[in-house]
């Protein structure tokens, strides 16, 4: 065979096999999203006594042996009215229903420096989603992210989207002057800064506590936190700014150690 059809043909085949490997790598991702989905649950508060019970306020997902759950620490920052029997609860979506089975959650550990809380569920074991090697995350990559966005508006539906990571920032960037700086800017800069998870995506209110996941494997990288806000907290729906972003799971791994101690 002449050399050049040789050289040819090679360069056919391996173009077949790269476009079958992207066909299966996106063939993958709805295989993946069945699996993380059950995982999947909506944080909120109850109160027998008021319409609606359950009130909604973010994104959690199941980790360590299903009955601990993480979200944000934003996502169960406010007091509870305790007079009232208001409790956190997590509800886990029926298929196809816009309704679930609520399990009382307590608050076991809380991280406000990373925005992270732990969540331990009364019963009802969960599938637990693997925590990934953050190491191992590169900018380029594309994740998916199920949560719940403006779940209070859709209902507690969970959706999926998927985000490039744009970059892996530090979190604490340096005041232009002293003047700016304050006690906490000053003990995170003395500690070294940490990575934050940047990504080309836009999220919503709701989607605080959403696992971003590798469209593969399943495996947990970062926890959704914020979105870039232009103006007001309403252009975040209406003008959305499609940058958002993710703590790294080494937090997660942290949280999860400090609370078998």
């Amino acid at each position: 065979m002449p050399r050049a059809l040789q050289a040819a043909l090679l360069h056919w085949l391996a173009a077949v096999f790269l476009l079958s490997c992207h066909a299966a790598s996106r063939a993958d991702l709805p295989d993946t999203v069945a699996r993380i989905k059950p995982s999947i649950v909506a944080i909120g508060s109850y109160q027998r006594m008021r319409a609606p019970q359950f009130e909604f306020s973010g994104t959690g997902f199941a980790v360590g042996d299903g009955s601990l759950v993480v979200t944000n620490a934003h996502v169960v920052a406010r007091s509870l009215n305790e007079v009232r029997l208001e409790t956190w609860v997590a509800l886990a979506p029926s298929p196809g229903r816009n309704e679930g089975e609520i399990i009382e959650a307590t608050v076991l550990n809380v991280d406000k420096e990373h925005d992270l809380a732990l969540l331990k569920l009364s019963r009802t074991k969960l599938p637990a989603l693997k925590l990934g090697d953050v190491a191992r995350l590169r900018e380029g990559q594309r994740l998916g992210m199920t949560g719940f966005p403006i779940g209070n508006v859709l209902g507690v539906f969970p959706a999926t989207h998927t985000m490039l990571v744009a970059a892996l920032a530090p979190i604490a960037i340096p005041a232009a002057n002293g003047a700016r700086l304050d006690a906490r800017l000053i003990k995170r800069l003395a500690a070294g800064s940490v990575n934050i998870v940047q990504l080309d995506g836009t999220a919503y209110p709701g989607n605080s506590g959403s696992p971003l996941y590798d469209t593969e494997s399943g495996e947990v990288y970062a926890v959704l936190n914020m979105t870039l806000v232009k103006s007001t907290k309403e252009s975040a729906i209406s003008s959305p700014s499609g940058i958002s972003y993710a703590i790294p799971v080494s937090f997660v791994h942290d949280l999860l150690q400090n609370a078998q101690k």
